[in-house]
Order: C-alpha cells, then sequence, then structure tokens
C-alpha cells in the first residue's frame, strides 16, 4: 500500500473537484406510504398513493442523462465512481417495521458526508432508505484499502419506531398554511426520539458545517454531529418560508468563498444571517426557477434550479432548462456549463443532489474567524 496516497479529501462545496460518485437510476422505486414519508410528499402530488418500480422507459432516460454527466466530467480530468444497485423492488424489514418496497440510489449526497478524509453514512429518516448505504459500500471499501488515512464511519442506524414521527403530520389535509407556521415553529415530522440526519442537510465550510434543522435533521442529530466532529464547528439553521424542510441544498447553496444563493421563498433569518454577515459573507436572492411544477412523479420542488455544482470557483454546472440561474451565475463571473438533467429529477433530485465528493483540492480553513 502506498502510505501517502490520498484518496479521500473535501472540505467545502467549491474547491476544485477531483473525484466524485454519481448515482444511478437502475430499480428506483416510488416507496409505499411510511410515516416519514407521507410529511415529506406534497398533498397534491401525483405520487399520493401510488409505490412500485418506476418504469423502464423513465428509468433509462434517467440513467441515460446521468451516463452522459458522468461522461462531461470524465473528460474535464474528473474523477467518476458508481454505486453498485441493489433489488429495490422487495420487502425490507426490522424488529420494528416492515415497508413493501426501497427507494434507490441516485442521489448518493443524501447518504454520504465527506468532511477532510472521512466519509461518513448518515443515518437516514425514511425506513425505504435504511439500506441504501449498502449501495456505497463497494466504492468505500476500495477507498478504505487504497488510502491509509481514509475514515470510513457509519452514524448509529435508527429504529425508526412510529415514536421517531408525530402523528400530526399523517393527515392528508394539513394545508400550506398550517405546514408554514408548523415549520416556522420548528415543529417538525421527525420528533427526538433518537439522532435523525440526512448528509443532503449538511453544508460544509471548512472548520465550520451548516446543518439544516428540519424534516430529515432532527436536533438530537445536529447534537451527534457535534459529539462526533469535535474539531468543527456546528451550526443549526432553519429556512422559515419551506413547507417541506428536507434537504438544503434547494435553499442555500454556496458558490464560492464569500458567496452564497438564497431561496428567495426560503430566507435565513436575520439571527442566523450574523455569522456570515460577521465574516464578510454575501448572502443573495437565487433567480427564479424557469418552471412552474416539478416534471411528473417528482417528489422535489421547482427550486432544483438551485441544486447546483460548483465544480472549482469559476466554474458550476446548471440544469441546461435553468436559463436564469444560469444568466444569474454567469453574471457573477462564473463559466456555467448546462447540463441536462430534468428527466432525471424524479429519480433523487439535481446536479448536487446527484453527486458526492470523494475529493476536492485544498486544505481545512477557518471562513468564519468572527463566531
Amino acid at each position: 500500500m502506498d502510505r501517502n496516497k490520498v484518496i479521500v479529501n473535501s472540505w467545502n462545496e467549491w474547491d476544485p473537484l477531483k473525484h466524485v460518485i454519481v448515482g444511478r437510476a437502475d430499480g428506483t422505486c416510488i416507496p409505499a406510504a411510511e410515516p416519514a414519508l407521507e410529511a415529506k410528499v406534497p398533498e397534491d402530488s401525483d405520487m399520493k398513493g401510488k409505490f412500485g418500480p418506476r418504469t423502464k422507459d423513465t428509468i433509462d432516460k434517467a440513467n441515460q442523462l446521468l451516463n452522459d454527466f458522468s461522461e462531461m466530467l470524465s473528460k474535464r480530468g474528473i474523477k467518476v465512481d458508481r454505486p453498485t444497485p441493489i433489488d429495490f423492488n422487495q420487502n425490507i424489514s426490522t424488529p420494528d417495521w416492515k415497508v413493501e418496497t426501497m427507494f434507490g440510489c441516485m442521489p448518493p449526497r443524501d447518504v454520504l458526508l465527506t468532511v477532510g478524509n472521512e466519509i461518513l453514512e448518515a443515518t437516514m429518516s425514511y425506513r425505504c432508505r435504511w439500506f441504501e448505504y449498502l449501495c456505497y459500500r463497494p466504492l468505500l471499501k476500495e477507498y478504505y484499502n487504497l488510502d491509509p488515512n481514509m475514515r470510513h464511519e457509519s452514524a448509529p442506524k435508527p429504529r425508526l419506531t412510529d415514536a421517531d414521527y408525530r402523528e400530526d403530520y399523517l393527515s392528508d389535509k394539513i394545508g400550506i398554511e398550517k405546514r408554514l407556521k408548523w415549520t416556522e415553529d420548528k415543529f417538525f415530522v421527525t420528533t427526538e426520539e433518537e439522532p435523525l440526519f440526512d448528509a443532503a442537510d449538511i453544508l460544509r465550510f471548512g472548520k465550520d458545517l451548516i446543518v439544516q434543522h428540519g424534516f430529515t435533521t432532527n436536533l438530537k442529530g445536529i447534537d451527534w454531529l457535534r459529539r462526533h466532529f469535535k474539531d468543527h464547528r456546528i451550526h443549526a439553521v432553519n429556512f422559515p418560508g419551506d413547507p417541506y424542510p428536507i434537504h438544503i441544498d434547494a435553499t442555500f447553496t454556496p458558490i464560492k468563498e464569500g458567496l452564497i444563493i438564497n431561496n428567495p421563498q426560503r430566507k435565513l433569518p436575520k439571527d442566523q444571517r450574523k455569522l456570515f454577515e460577521k465574516n464578510g459573507w454575501e448572502i443573495i436572492d437565487a433567480a427564479q426557477p424557469a418552471h412552474n411544477e416539478p416534471p411528473a412523479l417528482c417528489y422535489s420542488s421547482v427550486w432544483l434550479s438551485m441544486n447546483v455544482l460548483v465544480l472549482d470557483p469559476k466554474t458550476v454546472c446548471v440544469e441546461k432548462s435553468e436559463k436564469y440561474q444560469a444568466e444569474q451565475l454567469d453574471k457573477l463571473g462564473m463559466e456555467v456549463i448546462p447540463v441536462d438533467l430534468r428527466d432525471a429529477y424524479a429519480f433523487g433530485g439535481g446536479l448536487h443532489c446527484c453527486t458526492a465528493d470523494v475529493y476536492r483540492e485544498g486544505e481545512i480553513k477557518d471562513y468564519f474567524p468572527k463566531q
């Protein structure tokens, strides 16, 4: 073994990307109803009451787009790895629960968090996603074998009993007004029974981790992260304007050192902006999405327009139909690479969601010396 070989290294969202995991759409299912999921599927969604495998033609189309994206990254000198899908269309169970299907492995960002030389598997908060980490184990095993300093960690697997979820969210008719009030009051579907977090609720800013408290990450999960990453400062944030606060990367997106775009419908509260403002960071409203509604059978909002992948501080990938977001980033001095991905959105999200960093050039820095 080469004792100096470094495979895993990534401290933020914008340093030059050299190695990445891109997801696959193979076998993706619409999951059956479960407590975590019911709260997160919009009340007017075309997925209500449906579950089972997605159609072959939609899977083939999504895979073609993900393959094309992978090829483009490879041509730019970025090493691309892919997960190993398992059979998602099967009943799974623990002693506490059972569900009819799993989900898929298109969005590795949800499951894997890279901090420095560590890749951490998140707890996840959906039952259907409990075993999703298995798709990434062959890659993590390879990195561990090749890189003598790589740390492969896994957060405690939660039991996900009914005690983890609030019954209030199981009603079919909550309404947006009540959802927004609950979000403002930080009354989310997840309780504080045990630590829960998705990796896609966490943004990396060198010595600081910004973590969204919402449907998929609870305060106990944030506390677990605080205890685990003892050399980091962990900051909880929330976005009162979001009736379905699932992941942070369609709400709050760092583009490069000193600059963040924020969803104008889900603004970071004034008291939570202080950390950024004191340290000279600019937070600007993201451009409007190009679409009025998400694609068919899609969980995500139209704000996947903001779900961009930064390749380096001057280069960013934007979904090719999101012309307003592309224009904004172009005016901010970025080279914008348009990537066709909209027909893969339904499989787990956008360009940031469908990737997970393995290696970005750069070292840990303190971007917020004034705390």
